[in-house]
């Protein structure tokens, strides 16, 4: 298995980018996420990889992070998401976004990837909810501990429930309200859930 690879960065299409290492190219398959990150042609680079091996040949794929390679083989895992699946769904949202989204059972978030329709982001996340870990996530709750915890709550209390359904029908991602409502104490009530929600929204703007 080839676990990174550095060298030159010699081309950079929309879907890989070529590094040369030892007088040899090496074309790595890329999300957006990666090929965003990547420096001026001619200067060193290092990619950790991912080698997919096929019937009709093999595939490089390379990764910016240990937290998006991380992502791509838990996606690759599910039933149904091959790597260019996986590479879709990490081009429209960041590792840390992604683990939030599917934490917070945000299947409309995963759909807007090329490729993903309802049935196959149900399955994503009733695959990889429990996998999800606050680790994954952290820097979208500011590196809080207990996201995970706060989150399968939120989903078991019915006034933190129908706060994230009152904010979503007002046109927030599932996600972010999910994200906002989870910490919030357990005993206020759904006006208050939202009003403190919708403050939050604000100050972030």
């Amino acid at each position: 298995m080839i676990y990174s690879i550095t060298g030159l960065l010699r081309q950079v299409a929309p879907t890989y980018c070529v590094i040369e290492a030892c007088g040899v190219g090496y074309q790595c398959s890329a999300s957006t996420y990666t090929l965003s990150s990547l420096p001026g042609r001619g200067q060193e680079v290092t990619l950790l990889t991912h080698l997919w091996v096929k019937e009709d040949g093999m595939e490089l794929f390379g990764f910016s992070t240990e937290q998006e390679k991380h992502c791509f083989r838990l996606l690759i895992g599910v039933s149904g998401v091959g790597p260019r699946v996986a590479l879709a769904i990490l081009s429209d949202a960041a590792p840390d976004r992604l683990m939030l989204s599917i934490a917070a059972g945000d299947a409309k978030a995963l759909t807007r990837a090329q490729g993903v329709g309802a049935k196959l982001a149900q399955r994503i996340i009733l695959e990889l909810r429990d996998k999800v870990t606050d680790e994954d996530i952290g820097s979208s709750f500011g590196e809080e501990q207990g996201t995970i915890a706060a989150l399968g709550e939120s989903a078991k209390n019915t006034a933190k429930s129908e706060a994230i359904s009152a904010l979503v029908a007002l046109g927030y991602g599932q996600t972010d309200a999910a994200a906002v409502i989870a910490p919030m104490e357990e005993s206020l009530a759904v006006d208050e859930l939202i009003r403190r929600a919708l403050k939050t929204f604000t100050r972030g703007k």
